[in-house]
């Protein structure tokens, strides 16, 4: 549970400088709103949580759409399709060197576009629900598995985000 919170302080305040290729989101230089802080904790708190196919709750689980539609209804009472490549469609599309705590990101991980999504977090991480038998966690967004599979992000307009 403590490192939920650790993840959550370390958004919050000003993102430093970051070791990652030129073409890595930039590290944010100011702090997290606090609209976007809402979802980033939303994310956090379900960390750990099991992975379920079709998933969209802590006392089920979560797929990965299925997260992104929770964190966007709990903290904005925004609704989302439970579908990666609905989701792909919300939004307006920002570069991964444009990427802000609480963009989408979409991966293709199935052998199509879009099958997979997650929240980005700052400092070159995002949380995610990844597959069957694994946990709601967070992953950096730099790794080659990642990258290599990356589609696009995604951010969706909040009010005071």
């Amino acid at each position: 549970m403590q490192h939920k919170y650790m993840y959550l302080v370390a958004l919050v305040i000003p993102m430093g400088c970051s070791t990652v290729p030129p073409e890595m989101p930039k590290p944010e230089t100011a702090p997290v709103g606090e609209r976007r802080a809402e979802a980033l904790l939303q994310a956090l708190l379900s960390l750990g949580l099991d992975y379920r196919y079709g998933g969209s709750s802590p006392e089920t689980g979560f797929d990965c759409s299925g997260l992104v539609a929770h964190v966007f209804r709990e903290a904005y009472g925004i609704r989302l399709p439970q579908n990666a490549r609905a989701q792909s469609e919300y939004g307006a599309r920002v570069s991964l060197a444009e990427l802000r705590a609480g963009d989408l990101v979409f991966y293709n991980t199935l052998n199509r576009p879009f099958s997979h999504v997650g929240i980005y977090l700052g400092d070159g991480r995002f949380v995610h629900a990844p597959k069957t038998g694994a946990q709601v966690r967070v992953e950096p967004i730099g790794g080659s598995y990642w990258m290599k599979r990356f589609d696009g992000a995604r951010r969706i307009q909040v009010t005071a985000l």
